[in-house]
């Protein structure tokens, strides 16, 4: 039976270039199990979350709305797999305007 390690990775102060929060290391698969993204501005932001595989972008959520003083929780009680070489991404529709959050399991 395989064994999993729990991890996870956060961007601060993301803006309107798309932050990488990981890319999958080589020969390894990571369950994503919750994805949180929080509004630290004063006025409601949209927001992107994708992954990119072999140069192609699919996207978790497109132009979600988090308001003022919100989350938006992406993904939360389902899991998205991710295989190597895949890299989530996040990008936010104002400068400086999102926190993130990913915790996700890796086999070991």
């Amino acid at each position: 039976m395989a064994t999993y390690a729990n991890t996870s990775y956060v961007a601060k102060n993301v803006g309107t270039s798309a932050s990488t929060l990981t890319t999958v290391a080589s020969a390894t698969t990571i369950a994503i199990t919750s994805l949180v993204v929080a509004n630290t501005t004063t006025s409601p932001i949209t927001c992107d979350v994708y992954f990119t595989r072999s140069a192609v972008d699919y996207y978790l959520v497109k132009t979600a709305t988090v308001p003022v003083g919100g989350s938006l929780e992406v993904i939360g009680g389902n899991r998205v797999v991710l295989i190597a070489s895949d890299a989530l991404k996040v990008v936010s529709s104002a400068a400086s305007s999102a926190d993130v959050i990913v915790s996700v399991l890796t086999a070991v």
